[in-house]
């Protein structure tokens, strides 16, 4: 018996939940123990209740095992294998612009690098080109910049740059240490103007 169907049978007393939560209509998929499939539609926002995808999860539990499950009290997750989720509630709220205001946190000398892009251009030969808008209104550059160590480079180095182990394991130079007091002054900055979403993109933050 391969591992995965010992999982299933070890787990057929129990629901599994797919749901896509979208911007008009949540749809909730359940796979039942009896084997039974149910489906059921909700309005993704309601005045009935506060989420549509655990509305929809108590619902079917609820018919099927005819246990009473009130709407303001937690659903019991014994009762569940897994629930998985997707959403196009961000892509609506990007193609739409209807998401909250935010500033782009990123390395001094690429705060444009969001509206320069990749240079796209569908028709490369027109004299006026349209680029769409950047999402964010407002960009805080950080100083501060970390080089991957590199033993046959042969740029010049800043003097006294420090060797500083990333969590990936590898090796960077400090050329520029992370200045965190300007730094404190524009995250300020920028919520003092009521922006409280942040997208943060460091050179070599992944490490």
């Amino acid at each position: 018996m391969s591992d995965r169907q010992e999982l299933q049978n070890n787990n057929r007393d129990k629901f599994r939940f797919a749901i896509d939560r979208g911007g008009t209509f949540t749809d909730v998929y359940s796979e039942c123990p009896n084997g039974e499939v149910k489906v059921m539609k909700l309005l993704s926002v309601d005045p009935a209740y506060p989420d549509a995808p655990r509305e929809g999860i108590r619902r079917i539990l609820e018919q099927t095992t005819g246990i009473k499950m009130p709407a303001d009290q937690p659903i019991d997750p014994n009762y569940i294998e897994w629930i998985r989720m997707g959403t196009t509630v961000a892509t609506n709220a990007l193609l739409e612009r209807k998401g909250k205001r935010m500033a782009l946190v990123i390395t001094e000398g690429f705060h444009d690098l969001l509206h320069i892009g990749n240079q796209t251009r569908p028709n490369i030969f027109d004299l006026k080109v349209i680029c769409p808008e950047v999402l964010h209104d407002d960009v805080i550059v950080v100083k501060g910049r970390l080089v991957l160590v590199q033993g046959d480079s042969e740029i010049q180095r800043p003097e006294n740059c420090k060797i500083v182990t990333g969590s990936t394991g590898e090796k960077l130079e400090e050329w520029e240490a992370l200045d965190k007091d300007q730094l404190r002054k524009d995250l300020q900055r920028v919520l003092n103007k009521g922006i409280k979403s942040l997208a943060v993109v460091l050179m070599h933050s992944y490490m």
